[in-house]
């Protein structure tokens, strides 16, 4: 945080150099402009055969002068704001570390497999965020294959969330019809959201459109009435104020433009959960994973630096320190070995033995090659009939 107010204090630096200059250049140049202006008058209002005075002739040259001393001033001025902008550059150099090269284990990315497994990670990223041309022409120079059909469902995805975006929740509604049944299941609440923008959408056309959302109120808010009752009874309560205006009425929260924005998070939501997605794309989980273990990483780096410690990554499949990501990069649960007391890894799963209790392959491979007691109950078994537990 103190790096980048100390970059911000250079830039405030700049912004109100730029301010200084620009109200200094408007002033110098309107006041010039005035002078040439009541110059041109007065040359203007003579005969047209007559010469210019001893005193027009002063006057023009001092007014010239003056032009030729403020562009140089204001070139001057200008050529000094320069360095005032590359401190800027230099701050945040200073402030800011440009490699990170120290900080990142590149071993993962160093086969074709894996490079071909990053390269669909990000076409997947393009395809999900609506730029299905860019995906594909990634994906054309990465030789990469894509079913057409596993982009379809991206492609209506992102269709219809640009069709909320625009105030038409049509293309929505249909996608929730299709998906009723599923959607049911899930308890979601979309139908009701896309119902409720399109009665206050009515209300807010005034008396005229009275009518209309009461009817539409009639066919298509009833069968939420149980499951959203408060919200339900709010609605129904804006037909009272339709001749007053919303504005001023006790359910003006429902003009909130959040609502858009709102439903539009829940669409993609539900969305993502029919098709067996997270919310944010593998790339967007992983670039803010990114962002968060970075600045832990480079404290790490100086300390080890400081205390003359050479490479802070280590052959095991683990960053140098525990960073918390928060719960928003948690997809599963995590298992730690109650007899090595250590988290499991790929190389090191969890295994779950016959009697119920599980413990990491490694602590299995300790306890025995033959048949073993189990360290938690008197249950005697065999290491073959252990079976690795999948989160």
């Amino acid at each position: 945080m103190e790096s980048i107010n100390a970059v911000d204090k250079e830039l405030d630096r700049v912004l109100g150099k730029f301010t200084a200059l620009k109200n200094h250049g408007l002033r110098t140049v309107g006041d010039l402009e005035t002078q040439l202006l009541s110059l041109k008058n007065e040359l203007q209002s003579a005969p047209p055969e007559s010469k210019l005075t001893f005193g027009q002739i002063s006057i023009l040259s001092q007014v010239m002068t003056k032009v030729k001393e403020a562009t140089s001033r204001i070139a001057t001025e200008h050529r000094e704001l320069h360095g005032t902008v590359s401190k800027v550059g230099k701050s945040i150099d200073k402030n800011f570390v440009p490699d990170y090269d120290s900080v990142v284990s590149d071993k993962e990315f160093r086969t074709d497999e894996k490079m071909k497994i990053l390269d669909k990670v990000i076409c997947n990223h393009f395809f999900r965020s609506g730029q299905v041309e860019v995906g594909e022409e990634l994906a054309k120079e990465a030789g990469l294959a894509f079913d057409v059909k596993s982009k379809e469902p991206f492609q209506e995805i992102n269709q219809i969330l640009e069709h909320l975006k625009g105030g038409n929740v049509q293309s929505a509604l249909a996608w929730c019809d299709r998906h009723k049944d599923k959607l049911h299941e899930m308890g979601s609440s979309l139908e009701f959201k896309l119902h409720r923008l399109c009665f206050i959408s009515l209300i807010q056309e005034g008396p005229s459109r009275q009518k209309d959302a009461l009817t539409y109120a009639r066919i298509y808010l009833p069968k939420f009435a149980g499951t959203h009752q408060k919200e339900f009874q709010s609605l129904m309560a804006t037909l009272l104020y339709v001749s007053h205006g919303m504005d001023q009425s006790p359910y003006r929260h429902l003009l909130d433009p959040f609502l858009w924005a709102d439903v539009s998070e829940t669409f993609m939501r539900d969305a993502c959960t029919l098709l067996g997605l997270s919310i944010d794309s593998p790339l967007a989980v992983c670039v803010n994973a990114g962002c968060v273990t970075l600045p832990a990483l480079l404290s790490i780096k100086q300390v080890m630096m400081q205390r003359q410690v050479q490479g802070m990554w280590t052959s095991k499949d683990e960053l140098p320190i525990e960073v918390d990501l928060g719960t928003k990069c948690r997809f599963h649960s995590i298992f730690a070995c109650p007899i090595l007391r250590q988290q499991s890894t790929e190389s090191n799963p969890p295994t779950r033995l016959v009697c119920g209790h599980a413990i990491s392959k490694d602590a299995l491979a300790r306890l025995s090659n033959s048949r073993f007691k189990c360290p938690y109950c008197p249950m005697e078994q065999n290491p073959a009939d252990a079976r690795q537990i999948y989160f």
